[in-house]
């Protein structure tokens, strides 16, 4: 073999031993890349079945027809117009009919028992049981809508029944001071706030303001009730 063949052989086989060198490293980088796409591609799929998930639990919680709760609270009432306010326990019931996922027509029946501020009365009438009870109707809304909890708002007006009797029959509440006994108007706004156990069973907070007309005037009476909600029924 002269000079000029044994050069080309050479070069040749350089040039095989780079190609094949190239080959490997792409081969490996390519092995190395795939687990990290496999597992991006994986979290994307994974991200995009959460979220589909959640947009279903969403419209299951709010797709439903009615809704009924119940339970307690706490209610500050000025028992008469120059008496101080008073604490009373409070109860509620509502039901509600969903027109669309937010928007509602809720009814509400509840009441507060406590005992009035007297002070010092010629009658000797020592802080006597009083209670009042509420019956409203109006328009909620759903102001949020999440898959662990919503936030509502509600505006309702009706009639409140007032017993301020103090003693027998023949002994006037105004003789002391508190509001006539009888039927007012009444008038409530307040805001709902929701935890979600499950799509039909939920917790409920609701701080909110109630104004009573017993004596012609208004009673700024504040609340704050909590309870459970059911849902059931479906929205076609």
């Amino acid at each position: 073999m002269n000079f000029r063949s044994w050069f080309v052989a050479r070069l040749a086989g350089k040039q095989l031993f780079v190609l094949a060198g190239l080959t490997a490293l792409l081969m490996i980088a390519g092995a190395g890349s795939a687990p990290g796409q496999n597992t991006r591609r994986q979290r994307r799929e994974s991200n995009a079945n959460r979220r589909a998930r959640i947009t279903r639990t969403i419209d299951d919680t709010y797709s439903h027809r009615w809704e009924v709760g119940a339970g307690g609270g706490y209610e500050r009432f000025r028992s008469g117009e120059f008496k101080q306010q008073n604490n009373e326990v409070a109860f509620w019931t509502s039901g509600m009919y969903s027109l669309n996922p937010k928007l509602g027509v809720v009814g509400i029946v509840g009441g507060g028992f406590g005992s009035a501020k007297l002070n010092n009365t010629i009658e000797n009438a020592v802080n006597p049981q009083i209670q009042d009870y509420e019956y409203m109707a109006g328009p909620s809304y759903r102001l949020v809508r999440k898959e662990k909890y919503s936030v509502g708002v509600y505006g309702t007006g009706g009639a409140a029944y007032g017993r301020f009797s103090t003693g027998p029959k023949d002994f006037p509440s105004t003789t002391v001071g508190l509001w006539p006994s009888g039927t007012a108007a009444a008038f409530s706004v307040g805001v709902n706030l929701d935890y979600n156990f499950f799509p039909n069973l939920a917790v409920r907070v609701t701080p909110n303001y109630q104004g009573t007309t017993y004596g012609s005037t208004v009673q700024n009476n504040k609340l704050v009730n909590f309870g459970l909600v059911y849902r059931f029924g479906r929205m076609p």
